[in-house]
């Protein structure tokens, strides 16, 4: 039976992903996001585009009014001088908007580490977030808490192609989950599409294995032809001041800075793996699949 779904954030890593999937399945899907250019591709695929900011709660409210489920998460917003403050906007927006619709099914995309309320930065909003969904009576919520994103990666092409070497302010010999997003699209679609999940629950999504970021970044390194591409730990302060360099605002660098600093102390390694919490895809595969041809094509 093809339902009505909404996506939120639609043209991000995992909104993208997962609307193309629920159009491909003959679903009624909304998208809606800020940049109208960029939903162009799935208006063409059949979606109903909204061109909109997640803030506008009349428009949001709108969308899901009558909708079988929808899919919601706090896009990032490197920019943003406050970056709690912002996450809280998007999801006030969020809790007012299924209050006033009066949607059941609500799949939202949180994170590994929201199980802390602090010591995690960037997590502890989505945690805050979660507690208010669970609040909300008499709607169905899956709280999706995906691992470390694979495709974070390519955030670093630049530095790679520039100056031969892979960076982060993580401890790179600490083992953590590591995710692809095409894999939190795939269970995300499959909860939006067929609304099996009751009450307020909690899914880990965990990749296939852990991988420290040394050995992640040899993966990478022999997918593009450099099998002796070194991964260095940065110090914070350069680590920031090359992020404000490159637009990111002080708070959400200091912020980026302290979850990835905070990896240590087990954040992302408080579930334990099992075969229903682990996903298919290997770094190796993802390295192949996405990080090679996006590195080739720049």
């Amino acid at each position: 039976m093809k339902k009505t779904i909404v996506v939120l954030g639609a043209t991000g890593k995992v909104g993208g992903k997962i609307s193309e999937i629920l159009l491909k399945e003959g679903h009624h899907v909304k998208v809606i996001a800020r940049k109208g250019d960029e939903l162009k591709r799935f208006s063409d695929m059949g979606a109903e585009a909204i061109a909109a900011d997640i803030t506008d709660v009349e428009v949001v409210t709108k969308a899901f009014r009558y909708a079988d489920s929808a899919f919601v998460l706090t896009p990032p917003h490197f920019t943003s001088e406050n970056y709690r403050e912002y996450q809280r906007k998007i999801g006030n927006t969020t809790i007012e908007a299924i209050q006033r619709s009066g949607i059941k099914h609500v799949v939202n995309l949180s994170s590994c580490g929201a199980h802390m309320h602090e010591g995690n930065c960037l997590i502890a909003g989505l945690a805050e977030q979660e507690v208010k969904l669970n609040q909300l009576a008499d709607v169905n919520v899956v709280h999706l808490r995906p691992a470390y994103f694979m495709e974070n990666s390519l955030l670093n092409i630049g530095l790679i192609k520039g100056m031969g070497i892979n960076g982060t302010t993580a401890d790179t010999d600490h083992a953590i989950p590591m995710v692809a997003t095409k894999d939190i699209a795939i269970i995300a679609s499959e909860y939006l599409a067929n609304q099996n999940f009751t009450g307020k629950t909690v899914r880990q999504i965990l990749g296939d294995r852990n991988y420290s970021f040394k050995e992640f970044t040899r993966i990478v390194g022999n997918a593009v032809g450099k099998p002796n591409l070194e991964c260095v730990q940065f110090p914070a302060q350069q680590a920031k001041q090359a992020m404000i360099a490159q637009g990111v605002s002080a708070n959400v660098a200091d912020d980026i800075i302290g979850m990835e600093t905070s990896l240590k102390n087990g954040i992302m390694n408080y579930e334990k793996r099992t075969c229903e919490n682990s996903s298919p895809t290997s770094a190796e595969a993802f390295a192949a699949e996405v990080f090679a041809p996006v590195y080739n094509s720049l």
